[in-house]
């Protein structure tokens, strides 16, 4: 619960930003709000996947110690607004974020900026293979779930680098959910029972897919990944910093982990939580809590008087 006062703290500052057309105010505002909601979590968590270096704040920062120093060491990936171009411009699916995992747990990818992820439910253990044809797993998911090929549905990052994917996933027979931002979203959907949506495939940002990871370890789904450095520069940073490209990345080595927390608090209204919506005297959240350990997915549904968030 001190984790969700952190993320619902975040999605509520955020509410006066939602189509002003500016990110970086909503994004300052969230980031504002969490940094002072962790500073009480009894805790001692050094952020592994935030914002940049120091000299960047408000920013939470790769390396920012936060938590009271005490009680179990942790750590941390942020990401106060995932979807700051959506809030500005009031579109649907912004959240915000943390993940937490047992200290030296996290993949550190912070210097290759982008992996090839896909992600799916439990059916897709064994069945499913990144390095194979989209189409091919497409199928094999589909046999495994008992239904058509014409009733799976994958999430895409709707980028220009997706077009061939795209039009793969199309020639397979299957659907598109297009995604404008936020492929964690799109991943644990397609990890989650009852959705709409079978499979989250493509290139997106590494912190994403670390992130993801820990809460798909929760739902006990299929995740993949492989490095995707942009140059030859990035490539050779990566190698610095002990990275493997041409390397399956699998749900355990991108959190090592078995005991991770993930939760998201909507900020405008999506598919896997609705947005902050004020109702007379109170602001309602919604809110997503997925912990390994106990295999749980709990919502908290949380009404705060609004006089209390006044300026």
């Amino acid at each position: 619960m001190e984790l969700v006062r952190a993320t619902e703290a975040a999605a509520i500052r955020a509410v006066p930003f939602i189509g002003r057309g500016d990110k970086l105010a909503a994004d300052g505002a969230a980031v504002d709000a969490m940094r002072k909601f962790l500073g009480t979590v009894e805790f001692d968590g050094v952020v592994v996947i935030g914002e940049g270096e120091k000299d960047k704040a408000p920013m939470l920062f790769n390396g920012e110690h936060v938590g009271n120093g005490r009680g179990p060491s942790c750590d941390i990936a942020v990401d106060p607004i995932d979807g700051t171009s959506l809030t500005a411009a009031g579109r649907q699916n912004a959240l915000s974020m943390i993940a937490v995992a047992d200290r030296g747990s996290m993949l550190d990818a912070s210097t290759v900026y982008y992996m090839n992820k896909i992600v799916a439910g439990a059916e897709g253990i064994g069945v499913i293979d990144i390095r194979k044809p989209i189409g091919e797993n497409i199928r094999a998911l589909a046999a495994a779930k008992g239904k058509p090929v014409e009733e799976i549905t994958v999430a895409v990052l709707d980028r220009p680098r997706h077009a061939q994917l795209i039009d793969d996933i199309r020639a397979a027979g299957a659907g598109t959910r297009m995604l404008l931002d936020g492929d964690v979203a799109g991943g644990i959907n397609a990890a989650r029972y009852g959705t709409r949506i079978d499979m989250c495939a493509g290139i997106g940002g590494s912190p994403e897919g670390v992130v993801t990871a820990c809460a798909i370890k929760a739902l006990g789904g299929f995740i993949q990944t492989m490095l995707h450095p942009i140059d030859d520069d990035q490539r050779q940073r990566g190698l610095d910093a002990g990275l493997k490209f041409d390397h399956v990345y699998e749900a355990d080595e991108l959190v090592t982990s078995d005991n991770t927390y993930f939760v998201a608090t909507g900020v405008t209204d999506g598919g896997l939580v609705a947005g902050v919506r004020r109702m007379g005297p109170v602001i309602r959240t919604e809110s997503i809590v997925l912990r390994s350990r106990s295999g749980t997915i709990r919502r908290v549904i949380a009404d705060h008087l609004a006089e209390k968030w006044l300026d």
